[in-house]
């Protein structure tokens, strides 16, 4: 039985109608699902790479791919799971599978997840990848790749690249997309955590969505009030 086949009869023996229809609702239809919610989901990964034994094998792109082939939405939160219990096996190329599976079955769920972990951490690894590609996401049209070049540094804290991210932020700062509006918000927000007064300069001088300001100051607001 190969890898992809092994998690299907796993999942499969969980399917839950019952619990599938507030799942798909939560997610607004945009998907449907098995109904193994995160705890069950979580000990059927554990399970699954125990009895495979794939965490010490090499990066398994097929797999990836397959998973994210998959109908249902818990294939791609399995491919999520081994993703990022696979980050230190991620090479500067595998940014392309990383802009294939940002662009297919996009949204916010697995977008998150994607733009963090294993783009931030090749990012980071291979600097290079940022004027080769990453610009060309922040300064081009496609929604879903935008909103994760604004989001790759969120973790970076005192790494971050403020003057990327303050540019990545302005040229899409117009953007109506509440995607691009919450992920500005989010961006400043994390890293107000590191730099304050820098995220407070950046919001005053600059015109932004209310929803960018509002969610970007939210920790501003705090420290102002203490």
């Amino acid at each position: 039985m190969n890898l992809v086949k092994k998690l299907i009869h796993l999942f499969e023996a969980e399917r839950n109608e019952e619990q599938a229809i507030p799942m798909k609702k939560y997610m607004k239809g945009q998907f449907p699902f098995l109904g193994i919610k995160t705890p069950a989901r979580s000990q059927l990964m554990k399970r699954f790479n125990k009895e495979t034994g794939i965490l010490k094998e090499p990066l398994q792109q097929e797999f990836i791919v397959s998973l994210w082939e998959k109908e249902e939405r818990e294939y791609q939160y399995a491919a999520l799971d081994y993703i990022g219990r696979s980050l230190k096996k991620f090479e500067k190329d595998d940014l392309v599978l990383m802009e294939k599976l940002i662009t297919s079955k996009s949204w916010w769920d697995t977008i998150d997840m994607l733009a963090q972990k294993p783009v931030g951490n090749i990012a980071a690894e291979f600097p290079e990848v940022i004027p080769e590609t990453i610009d060309g996401w922040a300064f081009g049209d496609e929604m879903w790749l935008q909103r994760s070049a604004i989001l790759f540094q969120l973790k970076y804290k005192d790494q971050t690249d403020e003057k990327l991210l303050y540019t990545y932020i302005s040229q899409n700062a117009d953007s109506k997309e509440f995607f691009i509006q919450k992920a500005i918000g989010w961006a400043l927000r994390e890293y107000s955590k590191t730099n304050p007064e820098s995220v407070k300069q950046f919001i005053e001088k600059s015109k932004l969505a209310k929803l960018s300001v509002r969610e970007g100051s939210k920790y501003l607001n705090k420290i102002a009030s203490k």
